[in-house]
């Protein structure tokens, strides 16, 4: 993983949840991506916590940012990996991190969300 790389996905990422701007968010992940997540299991009853493709997150996400209009993220920190990076950042809920799974065209292939 390139650390340059890394720190700029985090950035943009952060900026993009901070706009609330579903598009944006959605352009940092593959088509078929795989989402995973304890508030999925939560907001949207599903229980494996796991959506796959992009119009399965949507509609999670799309509840999520009507819920949460004041949703903003922090960036704390990130890790890097062979394929993959961590983010920590701050968010509604407090310190939370999430493990992105990049395919070869560098978009998300999986993601995995942990929260405190």
């Amino acid at each position: 993983m390139d650390k340059e790389f890394a720190q700029k996905f985090a950035r943009e990422w952060v900026e993009a949840w901070n706009s609330h701007n579903l598009d944006k968010i959605l352009t940092h992940y593959a088509d078929d991506f795989e989402m995973n997540s304890p508030i999925i299991q939560q907001l949207v009853k599903e229980p494996s916590g796991c959506l796959k493709g992009k119009d399965a997150v949507r509609a999670y996400w799309s509840k999520a940012l009507e819920m949460y209009p004041n949703l903003h993220f922090e960036l704390l920190n990130i890790f890097l990996g062979v394929n993959s990076i961590v983010v920590n950042y701050k968010g509604h809920r407090g310190p939370a991190a999430e493990i992105f799974y990049f395919n070869a065209g560098g978009k998300v292939a999986k993601a995995y969300a942990h929260y405190e």
